[in-house]
């Protein structure tokens, strides 16, 4: 281990329907991996909020890192967070759960354009070309908003359509059209204090890089970006901590000296080295 402070700041327990492992399991694997801290964020889809159960499933989640953090005080520092998806889609959703637990940790996420299914389920077998840059610019012109309405820490998984459009189903994309949309996300973040998330999942999967991937990371860092979460989007205990590392040697060649953790919704600084 060679990173002191190495964390993971993005983790599904069972109490997200598509993981399936315990807290305590995602805690005893981040302890074995030697991890300094541990946020558990699940999955929170606000225009489901109440049909699919999120409402009761979120609390049981908050109270389970919460015990957890009792049970690993000696070996483990454990947050409580959420993954919160679609905020925009579900308004009162979001404020109500985020005014029922004291969370460590809001991450924002679109796995969804409005009125569509989450991009792992589009059918791009026979979509053509000009549909898929369609989505993508409204896609981050959803995910603009989203920062514009900014009651959240950090920005999870920027890119995330391209792990199915371009990882599964290698479909080529040219980024540059969408360059000035994602400058316009990364200011925006920069303005409101907010982190960007390096999201290290990808790396294990057909996409084959972090999201987002290096250049944005840099991008980021040259507009003045300071907050920086790492998190493995770790479904099951075998990966947590995937590819957080790999993350850290990006951060570091974009020119980033420290990574955020927030406690109490607060950004702390930990050093990378």
């Amino acid at each position: 281990m060679k990173y002191r402070y190495l964390s993971d700041c993005h983790v599904h327990t069972a109490c997200s329907s598509d993981a399936s492992d315990s807290a305590v399991m995602m805690c005893e694997s981040a302890a074995r991996h030697g991890l300094f801290a541990l946020t558990i964020t699940d999955h929170c889809e606000c225009q489901d909020y109440k049909k699919a159960g999120y409402d009761r499933l979120i609390r049981q989640s908050y109270f389970e890192a919460r015990r957890a953090a009792d049970v690993f005080r000696n070996r483990l520092k454990v947050y409580a967070g959420i993954e919160l998806g679609q905020p925009l889609q579900g308004p009162k959703a979001a404020e109500d759960i985020l005014a029922a637990c004291d969370f460590d940790f809001v991450l924002a996420s679109l796995h969804n354009l409005k009125g569509k299914k989450d991009f792992y389920e589009l059918d791009y077998s026979h979509m053509k070309k000009d549909t898929v840059y369609s989505l993508l610019r409204e896609y981050y012109q959803q995910v603009e908003e989203m920062v514009e309405w900014g009651n959240f820490d950090s920005l999870a998984h920027l890119s995330y359509p391209l792990r199915y459009i371009v990882g599964e189903h290698h479909i080529d994309i040219d980024i540059s059209p969408f360059i000035p949309q994602i400058d316009r996300i990364l200011k925006k973040l920069i303005a409101g204090n907010k982190a960007l998330e390096v999201n290290t999942s990808g790396l294990r999967q057909e996409l084959g890089k972090t999201m987002p991937g290096y250049p944005i990371i840099k991008r980021f860092r040259e507009f003045g970006g300071k907050f920086v979460t790492l998190g493995s989007d770790a479904h099951r205990w075998a990966d947590v901590a995937g590819g957080v590392e790999h993350g850290l040697e990006l951060l570091e060649r974009a020119g980033f000296s420290h990574f955020t953790v927030f406690v109490e919704r607060e950004p702390h600084q930990m050093p990378i080295r």
